[in-house]
C-alpha cells in the first residue's frame, strides 16, 4: 500500500471523526442548555439573550418536587414506571414466540404477515383516539393505569415483532434442532436457547419499547385524569394560562428524562450489539 493511499485514508478517517464529533455536539447542546436553564431562577431563565453567568439555584427542582406547596410528581412518575415496565414485559412475552414463528419456523407468506404488523403503525394515533375513549368509558376503565398498559402493549407489539424477527433470524438453526432432539419443548427452547443467544436484540427491543411507552402523551392525556396521570401529562401542567415557567419546565424535563437516559446507559452495550446484529456476516 502506497504512502499516498495511507495518507488519504488517514485524512478521510479524521474528517469522518470530526463530522461525528460535530454532530454529537449539535445533538448534545439542547440537552446541556436545558440542564443549565434548570439551575437558573425564573427571572434569569427568561432573559433574552440568555445569561451564561447567572447565579445557580435549585428552586426549579424544589418546585417540581412539590416542596413549595405544589403537586407531588411521585404518583405520575410511579404510574409511568409501572405502565412502561409492565407493557414492555408483556410485549417481550408476546413478541418472542411470534418472531420465532416468523423467522426460525417461518409460516407461509411470512413477509405478508410482517407487512401487516408494520401497517398497523401507519394509522395516525389520533384516528383511533375516539374509539378507544368510547370503549374505555363504556368499560369503566378511564383514568386506569392498566388501560395504558394494554394500549402500550398493543402499540409497541408490531414494531417489537418486526425487530425481533430480524434478530432471531440470526440464531443458528442447528442449535435449536439439537435441543429438539434432546427432548426440549418449545417453551424451553425459547427460554434457554433462543433468548440467551438473541439477548442483545431483545435488550434493544425492550429499550425502544420502554422509551416509546415512557414518552407517550396523547392517549395518556385524554384517557387519564388524576389517578393514572403519567409523567409527560404531569409535565404539561407546568404550561398554564399564567405563562411558561421555563426553569421549572427544564428541571421537570430533565428529571423525567433521567429514567430513559439511565436505561439507555445501562443497556448501551446490548443496544449496540442488538442494533448491529446481522450487519456483518
Amino acid at each position: 500500500m502506497s504512502a499516498t493511499v495511507v495518507k488519504r485514508r488517514v485524512r478521510r478517517g479524521f474528517g469522518l471523526g470530526l463530522v461525528a464529533w460535530l454532530a454529537g455536539i449539535v445533538f448534545f447542546l439542547p440537552i446541556a442548555w436545558m440542564a443549565l436553564t434548570s439551575f437558573h431562577s425564573e427571572a434569569d431563565a427568561a432573559t433574552n439573550p440568555p445569561s451564561f453567568t447567572a447565579s445557580l439555584t435549585l428552586d426549579g427542582y424544589r418546585e417540581f418536587f412539590g416542596t413549595g406547596g405544589g403537586a407531588s410528581p411521585w404518583p405520575a412518575l410511579i404510574n409511568s414506571t409501572v405502565a412502561s415496565l409492565v407493557s414492555t414485559l408483556c410485549v417481550l412475552l408476546l413478541a418472542l414466540p411470534a418472531a420465532y414463528a416468523l423467522s426460525i419456523r417461518p409460516v407461509k407468506k411470512w413477509t405478508d404477515v410482517l407487512f401487516f404488523f408494520l401497517s398497523t403503525k401507519m394509522l395516525p394515533a389520533v384516528a383511533g383516539l375516539l374509539p378507544v375513549y368510547l370503549f374505555a368509558k363504556n368499560a369503566g376503565m378511564l383514568d386506569n393505569i392498566w388501560l395504558l398498559v394494554i394500549l402500550y402493549t398493543s402499540m409497541n407489539l408490531p414494531i417489537a415483532v418486526w425487530m425481533m424477527q430480524s434478530f432471531l433470524a440470526e440464531v443458528p438453526v442447528a442449535i435449536i434442532e439439537a435441543a429438539r432432539v434432546d427432548g426440549a419443548r418449545l417453551p424451553v427452547i425459547l427460554a434457554r436457547v433462543v433468548a440467551p443467544i438473541s439477548l442483545p436484540g431483545i435488550a434493544a427491543t425492550a429499550l425502544i419499547c420502554f422509551i416509546f411507552s415512557w414518552n407517550e402523551l396523547l392517549f395518556a392525556r385524554v384517557l387519564t385524569g388524576v389517578v393514572a396521570e403519567t409523567a409527560p401529562v404531569f409535565l404539561t401542567g407546568f404550561i398554564t394560562s399564567q405563562g411558561l415557567f421555563l426553569a421549572k419546565v427544564c428541571a421537570a424535563s430533565l428529571v423525567i428524562s433521567l429514567p430513559v437516559l439511565a436505561a439507555g446507559f445501562a443497556a448501551q452495550d446490548k443496544l449496540v450489539q442488538g442494533l448491529s446484529l446481522g450487519a456483518v456476516k
